[in-house]
């Protein structure tokens, strides 16, 4: 089946790059040893994994004591960690299977990167409920299953164990998602493997795919399901994380703006840490070719429509504050949370990372430059997690008793164990980088003929041909 491309728009593969070339440069990272660049970072990144082992032992050990939390503030730094690498996880159903059904072909250089990088994130995800409950030996109660405590059930309408069943739901079909369209590009290594264990590893990874034309229509009807599947996923797992607060009657948190509020940061969030993992890969990884300036443009637009949608409902908040009428609201939005409350550096924060510093996207020249892209991308990683530590401790900070009112300040057990999920992230996706191959190779070969370099160049010296034998002819 042959796809017509326009002539106007950019190559999404640039350089005059055959099928085997295309090959090659997959394989390369998994071929070849390691730069220096990654083992340098390969190290940080395992300190801090180690480090955060060290302060979750030491949590377990001791007691969930040890962390900043009080009386009032229950939840804090552990749940605030928790719906950000939640919503982190997010960008990579969306670009594989939501692009995917709307047959965008730029996610193809792009969608193996980010559905590792979900895979990744809601592992760390994971790790927070779990340490938050203190005794991780009972983590089992939350499973609806009988046990010891006889007609102990667990509740239902609490949208804690939805938590539980959206996220291991959207963990299987993302992992079967990501591993169906690896089976192609393990098979590739296998084939390219000269040491023998090498190629009995990637053997049993590819799953005995043969290639033939009869595997490739099961792959294109499996990836199609799965797409479908994951669509739907992509909205309800952060509507049902947003559910934690907005079921509450918490003034700031009872709110019905919630749902799609955490949906559109989960893709913000989800997209800036794309672009910045991305950005950094096409260099470790020589992969300039497949990481276009259009992939990143694409990206940045979609970051600048999410911005607009998490800035509308910061807006309404603020409305509704406001216009309601209700000193409670009032007291939440527009008293503590402002200038002169007391964590008016954690509101300024969210505001300037997340409403001010994407605007700069408008600019083509700032929305096509990887530094600037890759600095801004920081940026709203950085607000979107000041925008959950925000929702979680200033609402909880101040209550309707100014007698509860207290303030949250993290140990160092909070911000080792937070780290060491950052470590731990990163060790995960350099070691994928090293023994996946990071971009779909059987995709970039099926855009090659129509969105490659030489392909659009051989394309356009035809069209002049074809307009000067007419012109000519006229004459």
């Amino acid at each position: 089946m042959s796809h017509y491309e326009a002539p106007i728009r950019n190559p999404l593969i640039l350089g005059n790059k055959s099928y085997h070339d295309v090959s090659n440069d997959i394989a390369r990272p998994i071929e070849s040893k390691a730069n220096k660049m990654w083992w340098i970072v390969f190290t940080i990144s395992l300190i801090a994994f180690l480090w955060g082992i060290g302060a979750i032992a030491y949590t377990i050990g001791t007691g969930i004591g040890v962390w900043g939390l009080n009386n009032k503030i229950n939840w804090a730094w552990d749940i605030t960690n928790f719906v950000w690498w939640v919503g982190i996880g997010h960008a990579g159903t969306l670009i594989s299977a939501v692009l995917l059904l709307f047959r965008q072909k730029w996610r193809m250089g792009i969608n193996r990167s980010a559905e590792a990088m979900t895979i990744f994130a809601v592992f760390q995800a994971g790790l927070f409920p779990l340490i938050h409950m203190g005794r991780i030996w009972n983590g089992y109660w939350v499973m609806p299953i009988p046990n010891q405590l006889g007609t102990l059930w667990t509740n239902f309408n609490s949208p804690l164990l939805w938590d539980v069943f959206a996220i291991s739901t959207y963990l299987s079909v993302s992992l079967v998602f990501w591993w169906t369209g690896l089976l192609p590009d393990f098979a590739m290594i296998r084939d390219r493997a000269t040491k023998p264990f090498q190629k009995k590893i990637y053997s049993l990874l590819s799953f005995g795919w043969s290639g033939r034309a009869k595997d490739w229509q099961r792959f294109e009807e499996v990836s199609l399901v799965l797409a479908g599947l994951a669509t739907p996923l992509v909205l309800s797992v952060h509507t049902i994380v947003s559910f934690d607060f907005a079921t509450s009657v918490i003034p700031g948190w009872h709110s019905t703006v919630y749902p799609p509020y955490f949906v559109a940061g989960a893709v913000f969030s989800g997209f800036a840490m794309v672009l910045t993992l991305l950005i950094i890969m096409r260099k470790v990884s020589n992969l300039e070719a497949y990481i276009t300036r259009d992939h990143i443009e694409n990206m940045s637009k979609v970051i600048l429509v999410t911005c607009w949608i998490v800035a509308t409902a910061y807006l309404s908040e603020f409305f509704v504050g406001w216009y309601s009428g209700s000193s409670y609201e009032d007291f939440v939005y527009l008293s503590i949370g402002a200038a002169s409350g007391p964590y008016w550096w954690a509101f300024w924060a969210l505001l300037i990372c997340n409403g001010m510093i994407p605007q700069l996207l408008w600019f083509k020249k700032i929305r096509r430059s990887f530094i600037w892209t890759f600095i801004i991308a920081l940026f709203i990683n950085i607000g979107m997690w000041f925008e959950r530590f925000d929702i979680i401790v200033i609402n909880l900070s101040r209550g309707h008793l100014p007698a509860t009112w207290t303030r949250f300040e993290p140990t160092f057990v909070d911000i080792g164990i937070f780290i060491g999920t950052i470590g731990f992230f990163f060790v995960l996706f350099l070691l994928y980088a090293r023994t996946f191959p990071v971009v779909a190779q059987a995709e970039i070969k099926s855009i090659l003929k129509s969105s490659g370099d030489n392909h659009k160049r051989n394309t356009e010296k035809l069209s002049n041909l074809v307009k000067e034998k007419r012109e000519a002819s006229k004459d």
